[in-house]
């Protein structure tokens, strides 16, 4: 069973984002960026199904611009065999990335696909549950557990009070929680061999695709910053503060 996986690339998670002067996007220049933590997770779990025997393949798959493929080569190196990559100029809109992965996932067939529930910069969580619709497959999300039983896919996730495990029947799309698993690191000689792994690149035309955008970025912001903490000297006067400053109660 071949395994498709989502890589995004994204600013660090350890950097501090700065908003540029004119407020027109964040600021990317030299600023250190990395594979978005949820694709890790993805990639962590797709490897681990195939050192367990379920899986013969795992792909791993980009939109983005042509520095995606460091992120690429990183997943290749935690032990992915392929990559594609769909070049695009600049951000591209949830739905066209779904277009994209729909393109490849009819074209490759992959038993299972793998995406993170969604990518730390945007915040959107839609890629994986349109390519599910665009597909017409069966999906579970924010899984914080995934095992495969012959043509069914069970995947648990975190509900109010408790677990839900859901059996989804092969092929079917899959979105990670943090708690699926802690993603191994690249050892020295995994990363001098994914240089030679095949990485085939595309274009959206290549797949019959043209971006269409749907929003418009009017500005934005950074965050108001908070003021300090005061401590106070009863329950009484926390009341009053709440009540009277705060205006809360």
């Amino acid at each position: 069973m071949k395994i498709l996986v989502g890589v995004k690339r994204v600013i660090d998670y350890n950097v501090k984002v700065r908003v540029k002067a004119d407020q027109s996007n964040v600021d990317l220049t030299n600023v250190k960026m990395a594979m978005n933590p949820f694709c890790e997770i993805a990639v962590e779990e797709a490897v681990r199904l195939k050192e367990a025997g379920v899986a013969s393949e795992v792909i791993v798959m980009s939109v983005g611009t042509t520095q995606s493929q460091e992120q690429l080569r990183n997943a290749m190196a935690l032990g992915a065999d392929r990559g594609i990559l769909v070049t695009v100029d600049g951000e591209i809109e949830p739905l066209n990335v779904a277009k994209a992965f729909a393109a490849v996932v009819e074209k490759e067939q992959p038993g299972l696909v793998i995406l993170g529930k969604q990518s730390i910069d945007s915040d959107n969580n839609q890629v994986g549950q349109m390519l599910a619709a665009l597909t017409k497959r069966s999906q579970g999300t924010f899984a914080s557990k995934l095992v495969v039983e012959g043509e069914k896919a069970l995947v648990t996730r975190e509900i109010d009070g408790g677990l839900r495990t859901i059996a989804l029947t092969l092929p079917a799309i899959v979105t990670t929680d943090l708690r699926l698993n802690e993603p191994r690191y690249a050892k020295l000689p995994d990363i001098m061999k994914a240089k030679r792994k095949p990485l085939d690149t595309f274009s959206l035309a290549d797949l019959g695709l043209t971006a269409q955008s749907h929003c418009r970025l009017d500005k934005v912001e950074a965050p108001a910053t908070r003021s300090a903490g005061i401590k106070v000297a009863s329950v009484d006067e926390l009341i009053a503060k709440l009540k009277d400053e705060a205006k809360v109660i």
